[in-house]
């Protein structure tokens, strides 16, 4: 039968516009999952710093303890030194928190965006690969139609030949 390569040219290219379709939506899902993902990396950031914070002035601390412990009572008073360093330590621990609660504000909201963008561009791309399908549907079915037609005349041509 004459449709049977036509068929398998049509089911060819209709699998091809659905795997677009597939391919189109994981993008978008992969986009998704990077904004997600990079939440929870400035998360973990924040996590970081903090325990980076907390370490350093008790290492600091530990260190002026040891040099205190080291020298007659009194001869050493560290007490100003380690009161800068602490200040040190917690002004930048906190100029860096505020970057990176900005930086995931910042994830946040262009995430929020991306999703609105994208659940409209989602609609639109379905819009048009459902359109595009139902009018290689009627390609199909029109030249299914032909291709029988032109095998039915081809017969009738041998027969009456």
């Amino acid at each position: 039968m004459t449709n049977d390569p036509l068929t398998a040219v049509f089911d060819a290219q209709r699998t091809a516009v659905e795997q677009s379709r597939k391919l189109t939506h994981d993008t978008i899902e992969a986009q998704r999952a990077s904004f997600d993902a990079a939440g929870e990396m400035l998360a973990a950031s924040e996590r970081l710093t903090e325990q980076n914070a907390e370490l350093t002035t008790g290492a600091v601390g530990a260190y002026f303890d040891a040099l205190e412990a080291a020298f007659p009572e009194g001869a050493v008073d560290t007490d100003e030194l380690r009161a800068v360093v602490e200040e040190g330590v917690e002004t930048a621990s906190e100029s860096q928190l505020e970057s990176l609660a900005a930086m995931a504000d910042m994830v946040e909201e262009s995430g929020a965006a991306y999703d609105g963008v994208a659940d409209t561009y989602a609609e639109a791309v379905d819009s048009s690969f459902d359109a595009y399908l139902d009018a290689h549907e009627n390609v199909e079915e029109s030249v299914s139609g032909m291709a029988d037609a032109v095998e039915d005349a081809g017969e009738e041509f041998d027969a009456s030949a």
